[in-house]
């Protein structure tokens, strides 16, 4: 065995989106987050809003709190690495090297791969030059069981308390965020993905095909055209079907953040009660004990094949 495959030195490395602190570095964030490129002073207010409405984004504590729980049930180190905020992934890894491991196993907590995202935590990873660290990159984890279970869970859960609410089976959306069109039209695997999350989640909610939609969320600011049906579309086309109600759950993002907490929680909300529409919201899978087990499977499987090709 070589040192590199020494168990006790090797990993798990998540990686995520990061998320300011506070508001004030809300514009240094949208730096990291357009690569430098500079944005209109419009924009970054408006998303200096968002935060100062919510008043924080949880998302920095949710990561460390699922990699916490991870460590606790694999019995091996964990690190978070963010790519736009602190910890930095740039730094995270220097802490990896500094702790003499040699390999990771390494999983972006956006489980559809799209070149937007999942290839640019990749590509945060390339600039690790140090040649005694490998990494054992998972691309997708979209279709993981223990992943649609986790889902599933919330989804029946909040079902069950919304049509109680309403006193009627409401129909459910679920989201992913939406990219630019483009991505796809140049084989990015991202909409089949989330698209197929949906259907499996459906299918363990024992949802039937007449009781779902799918809508693209938190379409960009930035101009050409970004992936569809939009929710606010979607919610239109359910009233004119009748429906009073709707029950929203993301299943293209892991934990709360300023997309759940306020463009779903504030804005698609008061859109479905301008148009006297009610909407709920599924929890976030957030410190899921299901979720900590999908990715424990997802760890102990690339274990087993690397011994495997030894």
């Amino acid at each position: 065995m070589s040192e590199k495959a020494k168990p006790e030195h090797t990993a798990v490395l998540l990686l995520a989106h990061g998320s300011p602190d506070s508001m004030d570095e809300v514009p240094d964030f949208l730096l990291r987050v357009t690569g430098g490129r500079p944005l209109p002073p419009e924009v970054i207010e408006e998303v200096k809003h968002r935060y100062q409405v919510i008043g924080r984004s949880p998302l920095t504590e949710i990561t460390l709190k699922q990699g916490e729980l991870l460590a606790q049930k694999l019995g091996m180190a964990v690190y978070v690495g963010m790519r736009n905020w602190r910890p930095f992934t740039s730094q995270t890894l220097r802490q990896m090297v500094s702790d003499g491991i040699h390999h990771a196993i390494v999983v972006c907590l956006a489980p559809h791969n799209s070149r937007t995202s999942v290839g640019l935590y990749r590509n945060s990873l390339a600039k690790c030059k140090d040649p005694s660290l490998s990494f054992d990159f998972v691309e997708s984890w979209h279709d993981e069981p223990l992943l649609i279970q986790a889902f599933a869970e919330k989804l029946i859960a909040g079902r069950k308390h919304a049509n109680r609410d309403a006193g009627t089976s409401l129909p459910v959306i679920f989201t992913a965020h939406s990219v630019p069109q483009r991505t796809v039209l140049e084989g990015d695997p991202y909409e089949t993905q989330a698209r197929q999350t949906a259907e499996l989640v459906a299918a363990a909610g024992s949802l039937e095909r007449a009781e779902w939609r799918f809508a693209f969320q938190s379409q960009g600011m930035s101009g050409g055209a970004w992936l569809g049906p939009t929710v606010e579309a979607t919610i239109l086309d359910l009233k004119r079907s009748g429906h009073r109600g709707v029950l929203v759950q993301p299943i293209g993002f892991l934990c709360d953040h300023v997309e759940i907490l306020y463009d779903i929680d504030i804005i698609f909300r008061k859109f479905a009660e301008k148009e006297e529409m009610r909407l709920w919201r599924a929890e976030s899978l957030n410190d899921s004990a299901l979720l900590t087990s999908a990715l424990v499977e997802i760890v102990h499987s690339r274990l087993k094949g690397a011994r495997e090709t030894r």
